[in-house]
């Protein structure tokens, strides 16, 4: 390990000194090529200074140690600076294994992320724009883009299922988590009665598929419809047939768009969710050949598994799969979600550690 992180911590250096050359400010491609790679191993880099700094402390009290001499007073003082050097350098040594990790290939992709309510009817609905919305100011805290691809919403703003893309450096790395349902339990809008109703919402997050990752034939694998828009309440009904249904013949899969007025782009935001489904199709084909005790116990969400309860009486958000417990639901729906996200790629990286040292 430490041989790897010299070369890393050297490496870092050498792009540190390249970022500050003209010839390399001056040329865009290059440059934003260098911060990427600066932006991968800083975090590293810092670590294992820490690292360094507490193994020379723990080299120095031991020389110390063995040249004896010491008073007592003294020989406690050395005493105490060796059993913490060592309890850090046992602590950072883990963090390091943890971050030395292979990394994820599609950590730095945008993401397309479908919402759909569950059990629980117009309350089901009502939640999932709240999850929608919560998304959207994440995204925005991170300085990521979204854009709508397809929403059907309901009479009273809720959304039977809404399809987004999230367009940003990391997008996936942080994002992946969410998938799976997501349960509320809350006095619902529509009830008079105050009673606490129980209802869920699916969420998938898919790395949104480069074209040259995944081929598709037009003229033999697909079906494109084209038809009329139209809003909820039958509002914002287009003239024109600038909606599109693509259905992918060999796995019936289904993909419509209609939030562009232009057909075009309608059926360029198709393909781009169509693209993810079936990619994602490929990786949860791939994980289901793998040994069920290499997989994460975080994992990147089963659409059929309860990964978190929103309790609104308690203020309490849950994260069953970390046994997790929070009492900032309020601020977590505007948008605040990195305290659970950091813990819960915590343990995704912990899990990964332990199934590589099996």
């Amino acid at each position: 390990m430490d041989s790897k992180l010299e070369a890393i911590t050297e490496r870092f250096e050498e792009v540190s000194v390249l970022l500050t050359q003209p010839e390399v400010v001056n040329d865009p491609v290059r440059y934003r090529e260098l911060m990427k790679e600066y932006s991968q191993f800083e975090p590293l880099a810092a670590k294992y200074k820490e690292y360094r700094r507490a193994k020379s402390e723990n080299d120095e009290a031991k020389e110390l140690i063995a040249e004896g001499g010491l008073d007592e007073e003294m020989k406690q003082m050395v005493s105490e600076q060796l059993t913490a050097s060592a309890g850090e350098m046992e602590k950072l040594s883990e963090e390091l294994k943890i971050m030395l990790l292979p990394k994820d290939p599609n950590d730095d992709k945008n993401v397309i992320v479908e919402i759909r309510g569950g059990a629980g009817g117009e309350e089901s609905a009502l939640f999932a724009h709240s999850l929608y919305r919560m998304y959207t100011l994440y995204a925005a805290s991170k300085g990521w883009k979204t854009d709508v691809i397809h929403a059907n919403e309901t009479e009273l703003g809720g959304c039977k299922e809404i399809t987004f893309s999230i367009e940003g450096e990391g997008a996936y790395s942080r994002m992946k988590y969410e998938s799976g349902v997501h349960r509320v339990q809350r006095v619902p809008e529509t009830e008079s009665q105050g009673r606490i109703h129980t209802s869920t919402a699916t969420v998938a997050v898919l790395p949104e598929a480069e074209e040259v990752e995944l081929q598709l034939n037009e003229a033999t694998e697909l079906k494109i419809d084209v038809f009329r828009a139209s809003g909820a309440g039958g509002q914002h009904i287009n003239k024109t047939e600038s909606a599109v249904r693509i259905t992918h013949l060999p796995t019936g899969l289904v993909v419509e768009c209609q939030d562009e007025r232009s057909q075009y782009k309608n059926k360029d935001k198709a393909m781009r969710v169509l693209r993810s489904r079936l990619l994602e199709m490929q990786r949860a084909e791939q994980e289901g050949e793998i040994a069920s005790k290499r997989r994460s116990m975080v994992g990147t969400g089963d659409r059929s598994e309860k990964i978190r309860t929103y309790n609104f009486p308690e203020n309490r958000i849950s994260e069953h799969r970390i046994k997790l417990t929070i009492y900032k639901l309020d601020s977590f729906l505007n948008g605040q979600l990195d305290e659970v996200i950091d813990a819960l790629a915590l343990a995704d990286r912990t899990a990964q550690l332990a199934n590589s040292e099996d």
